[in-house]
């Protein structure tokens, strides 16, 4: 195996969370008589550019392309994250009805929305069939296709360029990183810009976030590897910002190296910096994960037994690809969560893969009152927290288990 980025040959083992299905591969009554398939889940670090990465042990068309687990309306919390996202953008930069804006990943159009309401060209790019049906509703047009050089090239050949190109969680998807970010660079606009938003490498070992680690996944950046690989590929990072979002994460500003309108930010050496002094660029650093991994585990279901020999019922709450990747590196199952929960109608009546756990409608809850409630994404532990303060009623307690057991 060879790193996705500078190719060198990995070696070095980061985390090996054993087999486990595809974390959205939800399955009907009928599937759980069927052989269910599963694949490795080991994570790599590349020694020489300290990617961390994971094979592609699944096709990243089976993962997005048709119909997808996951719509970002889904959350209120995170629409907000983006209405206030294209707020500051329309304050910081000259961005108006002049310009074009492309979003990467533009799931059901949960963002381009807010550009669409301002009179701002828009274009989203989203390989999943149901997703961009869903925006294509709300007006956002949509091209349902998978982002590559070959697709900037066909959109370049018909005059579509970016003046503002966006990709939110979408980097981490990508099994073929030069080729992307090759695309990136042929469809930004000579003085456009690209922001991009990504779990932060260094927030997932310091908070043990292992449960972020699922097959579709398959890159984990630190900000010192995303500089060296834009870099490369004729871009400079002139800002980046530190965001609470999904247990941690990184907002890049890249143009390209040529155009001189955008002064670097101190925001950028202050970061390189702090990964420098961390160590983040020697193997050192990644060493030891495993140990707080697995000691999560262990906790986790010493608490989860303990409760169903008291008689408690355990329940799940948001049936995320997290979730998924908790519930089969613990080998959790029916026995000791009854059920799960989830806002989405697509997940609901479906079974969790690997776990076989069922999902229901919120209003489950309610109906079998489940003494131990374990929110699956703790990414929204408050907003969730808030919304299940009904639970209250009938002596509910909610949980997160990652950084580590907590009660809310």
């Amino acid at each position: 195996m060879e790193c996705r980025f500078c190719k060198s040959s990995l070696e070095n083992l980061f985390i090996d969370l054993g087999h486990a299905p595809p974390s959205n591969s939800f399955l009907s009554e009928e599937d759980l008589d069927k052989p269910e398939l599963s694949f490795p889940l080991k994570v790599f670090l590349c020694d020489k550019c300290f990617l961390v990465q994971i094979p592609e042990y699944k096709n990243h068309r089976d993962i997005f392309g048709q119909e997808y687990a996951y719509f970002s309306s889904s959350s209120k919390g995170w629409v907000e994250h983006a209405k206030n996202y294209v707020e500051m953008m329309l304050q910081r930069f000259p961005i108006n009805e002049r310009k074009k804006v492309v979003e990467i990943a533009s799931n059901d159009g949960y963002l381009l929305q807010h550009f669409h309401a301002r009179g701002i060209p828009v274009l989203g790019i989203e390989p999943s069939t149901n997703a961009a049906e869903i925006a294509r509703t709300k007006d956002i047009n949509t091209v349902n296709q998978f982002f590559n050089q070959t697709l900037a090239e066909t959109l370049k050949t018909v005059g579509t360029r970016a003046d503002l190109l966006i990709g939110n969680n979408v980097l981490a998807h990508v099994p073929d990183l030069n080729n992307f970010v090759c695309g990136m660079k042929t469809l930004l606009n000579e003085d456009g810009l690209i922001t991009m938003e990504f779990p932060h490498v260094m927030r997932m070992i310091e908070n043990c976030e292992f449960d972020t680690i699922y097959h579709e996944h398959f890159s984990y950046f630190s900000f010192l590897t995303i500089n060296e690989i834009f870099e490369h590929h004729g871009f400079s990072i002139f800002d980046v910002e530190e965001l609470p979002t999904h247990g941690g994460s990184l907002r890049i500003y890249a143009k390209h190296k040529n155009d001189d309108t955008q002064q670097i930010s101190e925001n950028v050496n202050q970061l390189l910096s702090k990964e420098k002094d961390g160590r983040m660029d020697r193997i050192e650093y990644y060493q030891g994960f495993k140990d707080r991994v697995e000691d999560t585990k262990y906790k986790l279901l010493e608490f989860l037994v303990s409760r169903k020999l008291e008689g408690k019922k355990t329940f799940a709450y948001g049936a995320a690809a997290k979730l998924n990747t908790l519930l089969n590196f613990c080998g959790i199952r029916d026995d000791t969560i009854q059920a799960a929960v989830d806002t989405t109608p697509y997940k609901q009546g479906k079974y969790l893969p690997g776990s076989h756990i069922k999902v229901h409608q919120e209003s489950y809850l309610a109906s079998e009152k489940p003494d131990i409630i374990l929110i699956g994404p703790w990414n929204y532990r408050d907003e969730i927290v808030l919304r299940l303060s009904y639970t209250r009623e009938w002596g509910a307690r909610l949980f997160t288990a990652i950084p580590s057991l907590q009660e809310h």
